[in-house]
């Protein structure tokens, strides 16, 4: 298989066995916050990934202690207006590429799940994840709507009820309720997370790739709004979440680490 040269060093890309390919979020002292290069080699490689035929399943995984903290949030406040949704769409650009890829996809967990690294996981086929793994919609505690497709994959996997459980209260779930709520496809000790996901993706490699990417492609079809459609309300969403005083006292709160003071508005 070709692999071309990621747009960034913060993102590895590397075969790890005949047909599977693991992309490893290299940003271990931010555990993995994406920032804008990242954004955009995420879109490059799973683009490149989607187009080789050599490659027939992929692990997408973090390095260091956690899989993704979500965007990094050096730049909320600074952009506003059409940039900002311009901003949004360079994220959804990221996430249709990894949702859209029709290799089997295999997100590998621990730490922390956060934000749109939520997204991320979610974007994939399967999760498999460590038992120091949690997952937190984390938007509420800035004052701001769930982005990358949030809404659209955790009313996929969970139903309306739990997703607005986890969006509404922001609370952290555990790699254990993860697994019985069904966002978790499997559970294992912290040292055998790699060894876990490089077993099912060498079984999924192994498999008619082509027959489980049309099944994808119906999986996708009968999803209804499309993952296009729920991107499109969210970009404008964001865009007025993102003018109130709410945003504005959640990102100063979270920056001087006190408690946020809302007040509706």
């Amino acid at each position: 298989m070709t692999i071309q040269a990621a747009a960034t060093d913060e993102i590895v890309v590397s075969p790890k066995a005949e047909g599977v390919v693991e992309v490893r979020l290299n940003r271990p002292d931010k555990l993995n916050a994406l920032n804008e290069d990242m954004y955009g080699a995420l879109t490059s490689i799973f683009g490149q990934l989607h187009e080789d035929r050599a490659v027939r399943a992929i692990i997408l995984t973090g390095e260091g202690r956690g899989f993704c903290s979500g965007s990094d949030v050096r730049g909320m406040l600074k952009v506003t207006g059409l940039a900002a949704r311009a901003r949004l769409q360079r994220r959804h650009a990221a996430i249709r590429a990894i949702y859209g890829c029709e290799k089997p996809t295999i997100a590998a967990v621990r730490g922390p799940v956060a934000g749109i690294g939520f997204s991320v996981a979610m974007a994939c086929d399967f999760v498999v994840a460590s038992e120091t793994t949690f997952f937190q919609q984390a938007f509420r505690n800035v004052g701001l709507v769930p982005d990358g497709g949030a809404i659209f994959f955790l009313n996929q996997r969970l139903g309306v009820g739990r997703a607005k459980d986890l969006v509404m209260t922001a609370r952290k779930i555990r790699a254990r309720e993860a697994l019985e709520w069904g966002l978790v496809h499997d559970l294992v000790a912290d040292d055998a997370l790699e060894a876990k996901a490089l077993e099912l993706a060498t079984e999924l490699a192994a498999a008619p790739t082509f027959t489980l990417a049309l099944a994808k492609k119906m999986f996708a079809a009968t999803a209804s709004p499309s993952l296009d459609t729920v991107l499109e309300i969210e970009s404008y969403a964001a865009g007025v979440a993102r003018t109130s005083a709410d945003h504005k006292e959640g990102v100063t709160a979270f920056r001087e680490k006190r408690k946020p003071n809302f007040t509706g508005e």
